[in-house]
């Protein structure tokens, strides 16, 4: 346990975003439902495990993540007993009076009364401007002076110097939550080294994300793998990956997506007593990073100079990040959905015209065209 902002938490969160889903069956709104029975037996088993702290959001399951808390927690346990987390999304409101709404809804679906820390959503250089002027940041400000929310603060997707400005201009939000895990340490895409780093310079406590980078490190390549089973062979991949990000400085609590009882009962059963990584445990850490970074992969650095003059805007970078997600881990399904991510509103890899401006432009010296016909078989299919 440890405490921030007079508060005992736990070092390991629950992350309400990968709940389970009941196998062909729909939600009112449409989306997958969630196995809330399940979900209820994960509760009190991470409850009875010693964990405290809760995370949702706004947009999660087109809200049923948020309806999920409810049933699953606030309506089984004391208000006090347990912290609760969710998000407002700018992306999601075509307004700054349809953002603000979403606290007001966030109240309804949880019944939760008020939540002990309040996040706006997915910060970036992308939509930090939708969130100044809707003047959210004066919102979530208002809201803490006026009880509803105990600690305000936002999660961050980008790089260090966009967190440098945005902390430096809000110096009073009170923590940040970041995508920090082993595999993305050094990466030049995600920095989450640096980023650490970052916020603890502006003296800001974390909340940590994707420890397991969204359950890829939970099933290395077998040659990570195999490190880390010679370490030692009753230790799951997915506890090395977030014991390792909950013994940085600076860490609230680490926030594990869990799906299934199986993951719950792993995860909670090896934080339950946390302890740091010992010193050849962080060695061992190393080993995996240098094998996985020996994997063939895109050698792209995320610098941008191949986008500045694209004719199409294709985000190069972001779709190579998805193409090296399959490289590296082969996991199809995580790489369609960085593509996603990467392509959404925007346009495909199948969208290049072959200018060879990209390449020009390419430090790394990266066939560009070849690999995005690659990404546009690989991804689009």
């Amino acid at each position: 346990m440890s405490d921030y902002f007079g508060k005992e938490i736990h070092k390991l969160g629950f992350g309400l975003m990968r709940l389970p889903k009941l196998d062909g069956v729909k939600a009112e709104n449409g989306q997958p439902a969630i196995d809330i029975e399940q979900v209820k037996e994960m509760v009190d088993f991470f409850i009875a495990s010693g964990g405290t702290y809760f995370d949702t959001a706004y947009v999660y399951d087109g809200g049923n993540s948020e309806r999920a808390a409810k049933e699953a927690l606030v309506d089984r346990y004391p208000r006090e007993s347990f912290t609760l987390a969710t998000k407002l999304n700018a992306r999601a409101a075509a307004n700054e009076e349809e953002a603000k709404k979403q606290f007001v809804i966030s109240l309804e679906r949880t019944g939760a009364g008020y939540f002990d820390f309040y996040l706006l959503h997915a910060m970036g250089a992308d939509n930090y401007e939708t969130y100044k002027d809707y003047h959210l940041f004066d919102f979530a400000r208002q809201l803490k002076a006026e009880g509803k929310v105990k600690h305000w603060g936002f999660s961050f997707h980008d790089k260090p110097d966009v967190l440098d400005r945005i902390l430096t201009d809000n110096p009073d939000a009170e923590f940040v939550q970041l995508q920090i895990n082993y595999a993305d340490w050094e990466d030049p895409g995600t920095q989450s080294k640096a980023c650490l780093e970052m916020a603890r310079k502006h003296g800001k406590s974390v909340v940590v994300m994707e420890p397991v980078k969204g359950g890829t490190l939970a099933q290395p390549p077998q040659s990570v793998l195999d490190i880390f089973k010679a370490a030692d062979p009753d230790a799951s991949p997915a506890s090395w990956a977030i014991r390792f990000v909950a013994s940085q400085d600076g860490i609230i609590t680490v926030l594990s997506g869990m799906s299934n009882m199986e993951q719950m009962k792993d995860n909670a059963t090896f934080m339950k007593d946390f302890k740091p990584l010992t010193e050849a445990e962080m060695e061992v850490i190393k080993k995996a990073q240098e094998t996985l970074a020996s994997i063939e992969s895109i050698p792209c650095t995320g610098c941008h100079y191949c986008t500045e003059g694209c004719p199409m805007q294709i985000n190069i970078p972001g779709i190579f990040r998805a193409v090296n997600q399959y490289m590296v881990y082969e996991n199809l399904e995580g790489a369609k959905g960085g593509y996603r991510w990467a392509t959404g509103g925007g346009s495909k890899a199948s969208d290049c015209v072959q200018c060879g401006q990209c390449e020009a432009a390419c430090p790394q010296h990266i066939s560009i065209i070849e690999e995005l016909q690659k990404a546009a078989e690989l991804l689009e299919a």
